[in-house]
């Protein structure tokens, strides 16, 4: 059991176990009750402390953040109003010195132009002038040239028909010789039986190679071409090194033909092939052959089917050769005056070319000054049109300043606090005047 005593009038109670656990719980329960209650109160008065000094110390701060702000707007105005004046003073200080340059470049360029169409009318007179003399002095040139041209062609005509005199009495002279000797060395040939008839031909042109043909090429052809060669091939240049005569030699002996009798006309087909694939001028055939044809044994037989060859008897191997020779270089003297003649034709023609070039030329660079003029003169034209183009931006850029100025003079807290209701109420708790 367990004993209570009444705190008011002193009775003591006796209760049991259970009784005393449900008073002690009940006692408990009020005092905790009653803590937590006094707890919470203290707690929110501190809250309410707290938090009243926090408000006091945001209105504060606030105060301080509007009156900082409102210097901050005080002082960018004031910034603004001096950067307009000096952009305003800048823009006009730019805009007056770029209409000082334009002016004086103006002036500039039209003394230019001024001074380059002067110079293009000099320069035409000039060129007129050059022309003219430079044309009758070329046409004087040519006149002369021509005169000098006829005249050599005439004597070029008279020495050629002195040369062809010449060559025909030569022509002539050989032939008595040849007439005089033509018995006796037919006589002589029936020795050559069983000689060799290209060693005969070879000793012979030996012997006068020094004297009469000291330029002379004479060999054994040893040069295959398509299966063929012939027997000999002479050749000669000039000093100048000039091609004079090239001959095919083809030997044909009376005693090579063991089973019948050839003919003459039987080899000239070979010959004329061996004489083109060596790229010889003349073709000769040396022949034994029908000893007793008086056709042959005349003299030099030409044959009638094929260009210039021949067919002759060993005794007239050499005067053929110098035949040949001689009429090679009466050519080659005529052709040289001929040539000389035509190159002074072709340096006529020439020079009319070069004068009518040389005109071309002139009036070609005249042409592309006369271009070069005229796109100067666009290109300062399109000058002068940009500066006035940059003088309207410039002025433009001007009216865009003053608009903007006037846009900063118009601007208020209550056109910067229009439908921001929270800035609204932020400056009227500063106690800034909204107007």
């Amino acid at each position: 059991m367990n004993e209570i005593r009444c705190p008011h009038c002193g009775e003591v109670f006796q209760v049991d176990e259970a009784g005393y656990a449900s008073i002690l719980s009940q006692v408990r329960t009020e005092q905790f009750d009653r803590e937590v209650r006094d707890r919470a109160e203290a707690l929110r008065r501190e809250m309410d402390a707290r938090q009243q000094a926090e408000m006091t110390e945001l209105a504060s701060r606030h105060r301080e953040e509007m009156a900082d702000r409102m210097a901050e707007i005080t002082r960018l105005k004031a910034a603004a109003q001096n950067a307009e004046t000096e952009k305003a003073y800048a823009v006009s200080a730019a805009v007056q010195k770029r209409e000082k340059e334009m002016t004086a470049q103006l002036t500039g360029q039209q003394a230019e132009i001024a001074r380059l169409k002067a110079e293009a009318q000099n320069a035409e007179k000039e060129k007129t002038y050059a022309v003219s003399a430079a044309v009758q002095e070329r046409e004087k040139e040519i006149t002369e040239l021509r005169g000098r041209i006829e005249l050599e062609e005439q004597s070029a005509k008279i020495r050629e028909q002195s040369l062809q005199e010449a060559h025909r009495i030569e022509v002539a002279r050989l032939e008595e010789t040849i007439a005089q000797y033509k018995d006796f060395k037919l006589r002589q040939s029936t020795k050559m039986i069983g000689e060799n008839l290209e060693q005969h031909c070879l000793t012979a042109f030996n012997q006068v190679r020094m004297m009469a043909f000291p330029r002379a090429y004479f060999e054994k052809d040893n040069e295959v071409v398509e299966g063929t060669k012939g027997d000999f091939v002479y050749r000669e240049e000039t000093e100048d090194g000039i091609p004079l005569l090239s001959i095919m030699f083809e030997m044909k002996n009376q005693a090579d033909a063991t089973e019948k009798q050839h003919r003459n006309e039987e080899f000239l087909a070979k010959l004329d092939r061996d004489r083109t694939k060596k790229g010889c001028e003349y073709a000769v055939l040396v022949s034994m052959l029908e000893p007793d044809s008086d056709y042959y044994n005349a003299g030099i037989v030409t044959s009638y089917h094929y260009d210039k060859m021949y067919i002759i008897r060993p005794a007239f191997f050499i005067p053929l050769i110098s035949l040949l020779r001689n009429a090679a270089l009466s050519g080659l003297k005529t052709r040289r005056e001929l040539a000389a003649a035509q190159q002074q034709n072709l340096d006529v023609r020439q020079f009319e070319a070069s004068m009518n070039d040389f005109k071309d030329k002139f009036g070609r660079n005249y042409q592309l000054a006369s271009q070069h003029f005229t796109k100067a003169i666009e290109e300062i034209d399109q000058t002068i049109r940009h500066l006035e183009k940059v003088k309207e931006s410039l002025t433009k850029s001007e009216n865009q300043l003053r608009l903007a100025n006037d846009k900063a003079q118009d601007l208020t807290i209550k056109k910067l606090t229009q439908g921001n209701p929270t800035m609204r109420q932020k400056f009227q708790e500063a106690g800034v005047e909204i107007t």
